[in-house]
């Protein structure tokens, strides 16, 4: 989603795509009738992908992207409000959860001057505790990966995200970080996916992560999805910055296995012909194209046939019959010569062509030097002239 008119900078994002996971709300521009009541549970959205409901039982008057502070069982916390009103119901049913469930916190404020201020201090306080906390593990030779921390509003509990592949016995690492930071230690596992949604990236294509701006239902991507679409099995261009395969394997997919369900036969298709046996050999999904190659003959050319062609051959094949293979005959283009064409009224291009005198190369700094060695320059104010013929030094 882009960005509507205003831009963010004013306030003025209708669309609300420059937010991290952000929904839009398409029923907000919607008068309510007078005999409903608004729905009074919110949407609020912490730090990464994390999103909770909570109930609005003061009946505040808050909008989206407003800053909330919310009931914890130990404390509070606070979050930023992403999504309210009828839509809500649409997530809860996502979710699974029920709209009367009494695990449902409830909206204790709007955050104020103070509450902003402490929240923007534990923002600014994860960083040097991820790396302190990353040192402390290194020194336990623990087998774990530490991708993430999130303080809660009242700085009293410290979650940490972390990846692993095997079982790991952390109980020393969290004696360890409570020593250090002096709050209550949790920590959480996740995936691979999940790691990468919560840091953000950007992707091969050039864009920000699916996962962490609006992809929120992760599901598996198995191999089979490239085959569909005829992509090549490369590790390198198939996996992403999580180090699994793309989520965007499965966007396109069903549109391809729809697709798939036009073309006929399968891998071992193939269809006699006058002139021999073709086996198949690949599809183009999009154009509706299917190439074959000769069966019995090596560097043969390969045979491009429409879907409805290769039905109305497969049909004839098993009625016994041979059609007559007529191969589309190759255009060879012919080469245009370029002309240049003089619009600005300046010379030809060969106007240099008559010169047939090569510069004369400049002498190194070798002869020069050798140059200098052997002519010496006259000493004193002495001109120099010419040197005297043998015959004149015989007369003195």
């Amino acid at each position: 989603m882009g960005c509507g008119s205003g831009g963010c900078s004013s306030g003025g994002c209708s669309s609300g795509g420059c937010n991290k996971l952000n929904t839009y709300d398409w029923l907000g521009m919607m008068e309510m009738p007078a005999y409903m009541k608004p729905f009074n549970v919110v949407e609020v959205r912490f730090k990464g992908t994390r999103k909770e409901f909570y109930k609005n039982v003061y009946n505040l008057d808050i909008t989206n992207g407003e800053l909330v502070v919310v009931e914890l069982e130990n404390g509070y916390d606070i979050g930023k409000v992403s999504l309210k009103g009828e839509l809500v119901k649409l997530q809860m049913r996502k979710a699974g959860v029920a709209e009367d469930a009494d695990s449902i916190k409830k909206i204790i404020r709007k955050a104020n001057e103070a509450d902003i201020a402490r929240h923007k201090e534990n923002k600014e306080q994860e960083v040097p505790t991820m790396y302190r906390a990353r040192s402390i593990a290194m020194e336990l030779n623990l087998s774990m990966k530490l991708s993430d921390v999130e303080y809660q509003g009242d700085k009293r509990k410290a979650t940490f995200y972390y990846t692993a592949e095997d079982r790991v016995d952390f109980r020393e690492l969290i004696k360890r970080l409570a020593d250090a930071f002096k709050v209550r230690i949790e920590m959480r596992q996740i995936g691979y996916r999940q790691e990468a949604a919560r840091l953000g990236a950007i992707g091969s294509c050039g864009r920000e992560l699916c996962c962490s701006t609006w992809l929120t239902d992760l599901k598996q991507v198995q191999t089979s999805a490239a085959r569909y679409q005829n992509l090549s099995i490369n590790q390198l261009k198939l996996s992403g910055q999580c180090g699994k395969l793309k989520c965007c394997l499965n966007f396109e997919l069903e549109s391809y296995v729809e697709a798939l369900k036009e073309f006929p036969g399968g891998d071992n298709l193939k269809l006699e012909f006058t002139n021999g046996t073709y086996k198949f050999m690949k599809n183009d999904i999009l154009k509706r194209k299917m190439w074959f190659v000769p069966l019995f003959e090596i560097g043969g050319d390969w045979l491009e046939l429409s879907t409805e062609q290769v039905k109305e051959y497969m049909k004839m094949n098993e009625e016994g019959q041979k059609p007559e293979l007529v191969k589309a005959k190759k255009e060879i283009k012919k080469e245009v010569e370029l002309e240049f064409v003089n619009d600005m009224g300046e010379g030809e291009l060969d106007r240099l062509d008559g010169r047939t005198g090569k510069k004369k190369s400049k002498p190194s700094n070798k002869n020069r030097n050798r140059n200098r060695n052997n002519n010496p320059k006259p000493q004193g104010n002495k001109k120099p002239g010419p040197n005297p013929s043998p015959a004149a030094n015989n007369k003195k």
